[in-house]
Order: structure tokens, then sequence, then C-alpha cells
């Protein structure tokens, strides 16, 4: 991979990052990162294309990572509107009282930075393919995405619904795509960003960027993602024991009995 890719990348994440961090300071909620970690792709997209050779193959996935961090960081600006610092974030504040300030700077913003870079890998590589554009492979993993970009979607969407009526609230979701996996906006994420890998690998960028989509599959299962939503949530909310015992974690299946 060219150098010049991924410090044009690695700068521009870092620059977004450290304003939203000063903004999170400003507004004395640390919760903005959620948003930024969708822009910071976007951000990271662009400058990957402009700093590599270009080509057909590196706009595909340059479009396709704006156009999934452009949806997330909408979404959960809109989830969050008037519901001030999410609880994790309190979390954190709660223990470092007086040095959550710069703490976060590091501990929350740039850290996310890096693991975006990392994530992204597969974008950056193909800012050293050419002007190539996407050959079998590359198109098959044009259709992934979408597959996944559209199961993140969807389960947001139906999540959203499922919250708004108040007819169910402590109530556990499991309707449509959550009755096959009880995180398909996960599933979906992760499985976007291995389509956007087989469409940097089809056009002949570096095949180890692969590890790019590992990392963002572990982060959502073992991490962020399912292993934290849900390490007290049995416990929160009445019926979801009996959910996780009959739906799956992660990879949609039918349910058990």
């Amino acid at each position: 991979m060219d150098l010049s890719v991924f410090i044009a990348a690695a700068g521009t994440a870092l620059a977004i990052m450290f304003l939203f961090w000063l903004a999170s300071l400003a507004l004395k909620d640390a919760s903005i990162a959620d948003i930024a970690w969708g822009l910071v792709f976007v951000g990271i997209a662009w400058a990957s294309w402009l700093a590599g050779v270009g080509g057909t193959a590196g706009l595909i996935a340059a479009l396709a990572a704006t156009v999934w961090g452009l949806r997330l960081a909408i979404y959960i600006g809109i989830r969050n509107a008037g519901h001030g610092e999410d609880r994790r974030y309190q979390a954190m504040r709660a223990k470092r009282p007086g040095s959550f300030w710069i703490w976060s700077l590091f501990g929350v913003f740039i850290l996310q930075g890096v693991l975006a870079l990392v994530v992204s890998l597969p974008v950056q590589s193909l800012g050293s393919v050419g002007d190539t554009s996407p050959g079998p492979f590359g198109w098959v993993g044009l259709a992934v995405f979408l597959a996944g970009l559209g199961f993140e979607a969807i389960g947001d969407s139906q999540l959203a619904a499922f919250k708004r009526d108040p007819a169910n609230k402590g109530q556990v979701m499991d309707r449509g795509l959550w009755r096959y996996t009880r995180h398909p906006n996960y599933f979906g994420d992760a499985l976007l960003w291995w389509g956007i890998w087989l469409i940097a690998v089809g056009s002949g960028a570096a095949w180890w960027s692969l590890v790019g989509p590992a990392l963002m599959t572990f982060l959502l299962v073992r991490v962020s993602g399912v292993a934290m939503l849900e390490s007290d949530m049995a416990e929160r909310r009445p019926g979801y024991a009996e959910y996780i015992r009959r739906t799956s974690p992660f990879i949609p299946r039918p349910p058990r009995d």
C-alpha cells in the first residue's frame, strides 16, 4: 500500500476526531464520538482516493464507505438528539471526574480514529492499484456490500419503529430481522465491510487488507457491539434471557423452538 495514501488517511482521521473531541468538551457530551465514527470513514475514503491514483474501483469503494458512514452518522444523530450523554460515556466520566476531558481525547476519540484506520484498510489499499475497474469478484463484493447495508438499515428502522410504540415499552424486540438474529444491524455492518474488501481484492488491492473487516467483525461481536450491549440486558429486560436462548447472536438463522 502506498505510504502517502496511509499518511493522508491518518491525518484526515486524526483531524476529524480531534475536532469532534473539541466539540465534546464544549457540549460536555462524549456521545458525539458515535456520530464521528461514521463520518471519519467518509473522510478516510476520500482522502485515500484523492491521495492515491484514483480509479473506478477506488471511487466505488469511496462511495460505498460514504453511503454507509453518512447513513450511520445521521441515524445515530437523530436517535441521540435530546437524550444527553449516553450512559456508557457517563460511566467513563464518573470513573475519571477530574481527568476525563483529556482521557477522552486518547481513550475515546483518537482510539476510534486508529480503529477506523485499520478497518478501512481495503479502501486505502485501492489507492495503490491504478485506474482499474472491479472484476467479477469486485461486483460480487458490491452486491455483498448492498446486502449488508440493507440488513443494517432495515434492522435499525425496525428497531426504531418498535421503540416508538408505547405498547412495546420494556418488551424485547423479536420481530422482522430481529427474529433471526439478536443484532441484525451489527451483522449488516460486518457484512458490508467484507463486501468492500471483496471490491478491493477483486480490483487488485492487497489481500491482507482483510485485517480491516476482520477487526470490524471482532469489535462488533466481542468488544463494543454484542458483548457490551448484552452484558446486562438479560437482567434489565424481562424475557431477554429467553430471547437469547432461541435467537442467534449474530449470523441470521431460524429461531430455535
